[in-house]
């Protein structure tokens, strides 16, 4: 099965240190994990760092299944897309990266499934420079499903989408990530969601790890109150799940 697992990862821009010493226990197959910090935190480097578009200290240990090609693959949060392409090529170009363009029936069908199973089907043919930021965000991560990677690293996916999208896409990449043996991390800023949907939290600050396991015991009133300077309890709802309730700064 697939994991991932970092150790003493550290990433530099000149000689400036941007994160340094993150180590995690193995994330498995079918979880999501949270990444959270404050704003400038190192979520985004952390990202490139394990997905090796910048180069540090630590090593990224992947399971032999996770190697290769497909293994890893990264969601920025600005995918610079092309405008002149329609959705529906822009996710049949992702597919066929570095595989030969001929195309199979099975792999259109299975970019048809994607897109209903995202609510996008209607936009195929828009031109993707038509399309709203959400919009754009959702493509985005039809364009990553599709190549079926075996760790996929999402930087904030839900950033651009209004509240019911939020649910429906954090609800689908769980049961995508259960079905398809996908361990996800997935960098957050509403707490309440990494509380409902992910398993695991890595908490980054100030480019270091502030702490990191399953994310009812992380996601903590001191934690919240040294890391984001807040105030605020976890309580459990009628339907017995955690939520958070923030009562104000810690500033004088």
């Amino acid at each position: 099965m697939v994991t991932i697992a970092l150790e003493g990862l550290g990433a530099h821009y000149g000689k400036r240190t941007i994160l340094s010493d993150i180590s995690t226990p193995a994330l498995p197959a079918g979880s999501l994990t949270a990444i959270i910090g404050p704003n400038a935190a190192g979520k985004s480097t952390l990202f490139k760092r394990i997905a090796g578009l910048i180069s540090g200290p630590g090593t990224v240990h992947l399971s032999d299944d996770a190697t290769g090609r497909d293994g890893v693959r990264y969601m920025p949060q600005d995918t610079g897309a092309n405008a002149v392409l329609s959705v529906y090529e822009s996710v049949l170009l992702a597919a066929k990266q570095g595989s030969g363009w001929r195309v199979e029936d099975s792999e259109l069908a299975e970019i048809d499934t994607l897109l209903r199973a995202l609510q996008i089907e209607g936009l195929a043919f828009r031109n993707l420079g038509e399309l709203s930021g959400g919009q754009r965000q959702l493509v985005s991560i039809a364009q990553a499903l599709v190549r079926k990677p075996k760790v996929l690293l999402m930087d904030e996916p839900t950033s651009a989408l209004d509240l019911y999208r939020q649910i429906e896409v954090l609800a689908f990449m769980q049961r995508r990530a259960r079905a398809e043996g996908m361990a996800v991390l997935i960098a957050l800023h509403d707490l309440n969601h990494a509380l409902r949907y992910c398993d695991q939290t890595i908490v980054i600050a100030q480019g270091t790890m502030v702490a990191s396991g399953p994310t009812g015991e992380v996601i903590s009133p001191a934690l919240l109150r040294t890391v984001y300077h807040v105030e605020a309890r976890v309580e459990t709802c009628s339907q017995g799940r955690p939520f958070l309730i923030v009562d104000g700064t810690t500033a004088a």
